[in-house]
């Protein structure tokens, strides 16, 4: 199979929005270079062909202008093993994250998640994944439950579990996400304390709550677009962690935040990523 790279480059206002239609249409993360673009897959010329006609087609119905796309073939790489290119272990205060074939090396004085993402999002490489843990790190107190909507390669939930929670629930909508995310809980013992379901965040996380904490690592559109399910999931004084935004997307979100009444207890910034916990009154 010849994958192939779809480069979207869209107006710098309507990046967010393009890059949660391309996640909705795919079913998988968007990457963005440093210049803009958003970058996205398909397992053939032909899908690659239809994606970018179905974006030209939902731009023209929205009365939107056209963004610029090329794809290109990308090199035949063995996926299944690519994904360890570059993985090191990481620690995040009191926890540690590292790959399995790297496990023997970790510091045993911290709590330690051995992961393997796989092709799933989540490996504490990328500034928002690290935003994250560092925020968990700092807020988890014993025995809370957790939600992490979006979980990905379940990295997260794991290391609530791993802090200290009573149980983590992932919610992904990827079914082979939500394999990775298994296998990882399993690779960690995770038992009955971790558990990840495949379905709509939006809907099964009211379902599922009421939680201490909720984690969305995700796109700031989809992020404003679950903030009624995180209330009506969270239990009140809860707290939310937000990850998957730049840095200068806080001053979007932050009205966006106060607007549905949660209050801001702490705040990160790595490598351009923004996260931020708040508090549901």
């Amino acid at each position: 199979m010849s994958w192939w790279a779809i480069d979207v480059r869209p107006d710098p206002t309507r990046r967010e929005q393009v890059g949660a239609w391309l996640v909705t249409r795919t079913g998988q993360a968007v990457e963005e270079r440093e210049d803009g673009t958003l970058v996205t897959f398909a397992e053939d010329e032909r899908a690659a062909d239809a994606l970018v006609s179905a974006l030209t087609q939902a731009l023209a119905a929205g009365q939107h202008a056209p963004v610029g796309t090329s794809r290109r073939r990308l090199d035949k790489v063995d996926w299944a093993t690519r994904w360890r290119d570059g993985l090191a272990p990481r620690r995040f205060g009191r926890l540690t994250v590292v790959p399995s074939w790297l496990a023997a090396s970790a510091d045993g004085s911290a709590a330690t998640v051995v992961l393997d993402p796989e092709t799933a999002f989540g490996s504490g490489e990328h500034g928002s994944t690290r935003a994250a843990l560092t925020l968990l790190e700092r807020q988890l107190l014993p025995a809370l439950r957790v939600l992490d909507l979006g979980s990905g390669s379940g990295i997260l939930a794991i290391a609530a579990a791993k802090l200290g929670a009573a149980s983590a629930v992932g919610i992904e909508i990827d079914p082979e996400a939500v394999l990775v995310a298994r296998r990882n809980a399993e690779r960690n013992r995770g038992g009955a304390l971790v558990e990840f379901i495949e379905g709509d965040a939006g809907d099964l996380g009211p379902l599922l709550g009421p939680a201490d904490l909720v984690l969305s690592n995700i796109l700031r559109r989809v992020n404003t677009a679950l903030l009624p399910a995180i209330l009506r999931a969270l239990r009140p004084g809860g707290l939310a962690i937000f990850s998957g935004m730049e840095t200068q997307e806080a001053a979007d979100f932050g009205p966006v935040l106060a607007g549905a009444g949660f209050e801001v207890r702490d705040e990160v910034v790595d490598d351009g990523w923004w996260a931020v916990a708040a508090a549901r009154p």
